[in-house]
Order: C-alpha cells, then structure tokens, then sequence
C-alpha cells in the first residue's frame, strides 16, 4: 500500500478529509438500503440525497457540487452548484451520486452503490446530465491503446494484442441496453465474452481495474456525471478512459452551452475529465461484485448492526483502502 506522505502545499485535500468522505458514503448508503427491494426508486434516491447532504454539512471544506442530482430547478438538495461543506477550509469541487442505481435498489439487484469524486476546485469536468459515450481499460496497458476514433473491433484487437492474447480472450462489460445491440453484436463476433449489467455503470468501469472481476474493457453509452465518477477513480488506481458527450436535442445542446461546452464533439480522455489530486470514494448499498451492500445483523448478545464496506481512493498517492464498517442501530 502507498503512503500518504506529502508536504502541505501539494495539495489542498488534507488526509483527514480522504477518509471523511468514506462517512459521507456510509451514510447514503445506509440511508437507500431501507428502501431496498422496496419498488419505490424516488424515495431511495430522496433517502441518500438527504442523508448525504447532512453528512457533508459536518465537513471543514468550502465545497462546490459539480456534478449533481440536476440543475437547481430540478433537484431540491445536491444540484450543479449547490454549496456543501461548512463554508470554511479548502475550496473542493464535488461529483456525486448518492445512489448510482435506484432502480437497482427498488428491486434489490446487484451492485448499488453511493458514490462520491472530490478534487480541487477546477479539476472535474462540469459535464452536463446527457449521455456519454464511453471506453475505459486499467493500467498497464500502453497510452492510447483505445480510442473513441476506433471501431469496436479495433479497440478489442489492439487490447488483446497488448496483453498477449487473442481477441476472443477479452471479457468487455457493456450495460444491456437495445442501444448497444450494434456493440454487442460486434463483440460477439469476434468471439469476445461480454458481461452484461442492468445498471450501475460507474462500478462497470471500475471493474477493468480489478484483476478477480476478470473484465478488461468496458464500452457504451450511459451518462456524462457517471463518467466524470468512473474518470476520477480510474485517476486514482490507474487506467484509460474516453468520452464523447451525445447530444440528442437542442435543448441538450442549449445545456452543454450553459456549462461552457463549446466543442460538442469533442473526445474526453481521463485528464480532461478528472485532474490534479483528486479523491474517489463509494459504499456499497446492495450486494456487488465490487462491494458488499449493507447488511443487518444481530450479535450473540442481542445487540444489532450494520455492516457497509467501503472503498476509498487517493489520486495523488495511488493509495487503495478497502473499509468495513460496524454502525450501532
């Protein structure tokens, strides 16, 4: 494991407050897991909304939300632009989810999970709530080894032909959605195996960077705040990652304009989406193949609790801390 060592002025995200977010995440965590398989995704989401906006209001930061639940007439609580923190101490930009697959939760499927990014101000993308397409890969693969600018095919035959295998040997997570039926096609032709997920494309990514999920690529369309996330963690442990923002509307247009967009075709890769010294953390709220969701338990004793695993990562030193945590109820 890295160390956290670092002199004062290399960054404004003091080591306390890396571990402080992970206590945001719990308690959003904790918040949606009453509604699990509940079938009511708006009152999971409310639920992890609010409990994490409370956590937040305990914290010594000046923080600004970036990346949010919508702009500030459509979301009561967390939206682009929302002040959280106690207005004192470092000026920190904030990407959130506080519950990345609400319907997931409302029918207890796999792989929930509250979810934050925390950089310094300036360093995420303000990405506008449209849908994005998206390639990611983890480390030690050589730079640019995929590219939104090629074609599926390409991108799987230059993967594999740099990890030393055959292109059907390359596993790909891809969201199961009709619009991905040309992608899925595709890979399949080539003989790839393609793990198909309902939700929660955040942990999708992430998942090319953990050896035992077996998955090497992840591909497809999902959206823009959802990869600015996946980026900031791939920032963290290490990986590639392009994105193109779609626009299907002019009023989806009109929006990337208001955010300062400008170069509606643009391709993202990981710096632009996520830079400088930036924090990743996430709980999990139902059972994942990243992280266990929470659970509820009683001790010989007859006292109760909750359990959450947690994970939390720091970009500027590559440290990785997986945290299990105990809540008295």
């Amino acid at each position: 494991m890295n160390s956290d060592t670092q002199s004062p002025s290399e960054s404004v995200l003091d080591r306390v407050l890396v571990l402080e977010m992970v206590r945001v995440t719990e308690a959003a965590a904790i918040a949606a897991s009453d509604l699990i398989g509940r079938g009511d995704e708006k009152a999971a989401d409310a639920a992890a909304v609010e409990a994490m906006r409370g956590a937040f209001d305990t914290l010594y930061m000046d923080g600004t939300v970036v990346i949010g639940e919508g702009e500030r007439d459509e979301a009561p609580m967390l939206y682009i632009g929302e002040k959280v923190g106690m207005g004192k101490g470092p000026k920190i930009d904030i990407a959130l989810d506080p519950l990345e697959g609400t319907t997931i939760t409302a029918k207890a499927g796999p792989n929930a999970l509250a979810v934050l990014a925390a950089a310094e101000e300036g360093c995420l993308l303000n990405a506008p709530d449209v849908y994005m397409d998206k390639i990611a890969v983890g480390p030690g693969y050589p730079e640019d080894v995929i590219s939104l600018e090629k074609s599926v095919s390409e991108n799987v035959e230059a993967v594999a032909k740099a990890k030393g295998v055959e292109p059907k040997d390359i596993i790909v997570c891809v969201l199961d959605r009709p619009r991905h039926a040309d992608i899925i096609a595709e890979l399949r032709s080539l003989g790839c195996g393609v793990v198909l997920i309902g939700d929660g494309d955040v942990a999708g990514v992430i998942a090319t960077t953990d050896q035992d999920t077996t998955i090497d690529m992840y591909m497809g369309q999902g959206g823009a705040p959802e990869g600015v996330l996946a980026a900031a963690a791939l920032r963290c442990v290490g990986g590639q990652f392009n994105g193109r923002l779609v626009f299907r509307n002019a009023d989806e247009r009109a929006r990337a304009a208001k955010w300062g967009i400008e170069d509606l075709d643009r391709i993202y890769k990981l710096h632009d989406l996520a830079s400088g010294d930036c924090i990743f953390a996430a709980t999990g709220v139902t059972e994942g193949s990243l992280l266990d969701g929470v659970k509820r338990l009683r001790r010989p004793d007859g006292s109760r609790v909750m359990t959450t695993e947690s994970v939390v990562m720091r970009a500027s030193s590559g440290t990785v801390r997986w945290i299990r945590g105990e809540h008295r109820i």
